[in-house]
């Protein structure tokens, strides 16, 4: 299968940047055509401009040549792998940006004659969500985890009954170890060729 990661983190070194080379390596093992996104290497600009604004609100795709490479590569994706640190419970600036600038009408989803929204990302099988937190998980359970449930509840709503979602945390991370960051990696890799 075709699989997009999406990455966003703006430090190359971090353990995040390990969790994404961990994901595509399984994700390659397993036989998928895998290709990345780096929003933070493509210093994507969050900001939907006003002109981009006003293509949304006619129901229009944006034809920005920026936006449309991301548009292309989520359209022929059937996986979709995200991977962040979580920020002040939600997601980074820049991903959140780029959801809003590229998941649009007529991309990820699309409106009937009647004005009812329809799914537009039907060739996608799977979304995987892979964050790190500074917080236990139970501290991240109370504030809900926001960059999580937009991702496997609000987008999964962009695909069919048979998209599937899932998702691997790293918590604590402030009070981590070495060794249990590496096992994270190693169950990063072993999750992809699940996938």
């Amino acid at each position: 299968m075709r699989a997009l990661v999406v990455y966003c983190h703006p430090v190359e070194g971090s353990l995040c940047s390990a969790i994404r080379d961990a994901a595509v390596k399984g994700l390659s093992a397993a036989g998928h055509d895998v290709s990345m996104i780096d929003l933070a290497a493509d210093d994507f600009d969050p900001v939907m401009p006003v002109d981009e604004w006003r293509t949304y609100m006619d129901r229009k795709i944006v034809t920005t040549p920026e936006i449309v490479r991301y548009i292309e590569k989520v359209q022929e994706s059937e996986i979709l792998v995200f991977v962040y640190p979580t920020w002040w419970s939600g997601l980074p600036a820049q991903l959140k940006g780029w959801l809003e600038r590229v998941l649009v009408v007529g991309v990820a989803f699309r409106f009937t004659k009647k004005d009812r929204v329809r799914p537009g990302l039907t060739q996608m099988r799977r979304i995987h969500v892979i964050s790190t937190y500074g917080s236990p998980k139970l501290y991240v359970r109370l504030v809900n985890d926001n960059g999580r449930r937009i991702l496997t509840r609000a987008l999964r709503l962009c695909g069919t009954k048979r998209t599937r979602t899932s998702h691997q945390g790293l918590y604590a991370l402030d009070t981590s170890t070495p060794e249990s960051r590496q096992q994270f990696l190693r169950d990063v890799e072993k999750k992809m060729t699940t996938l």
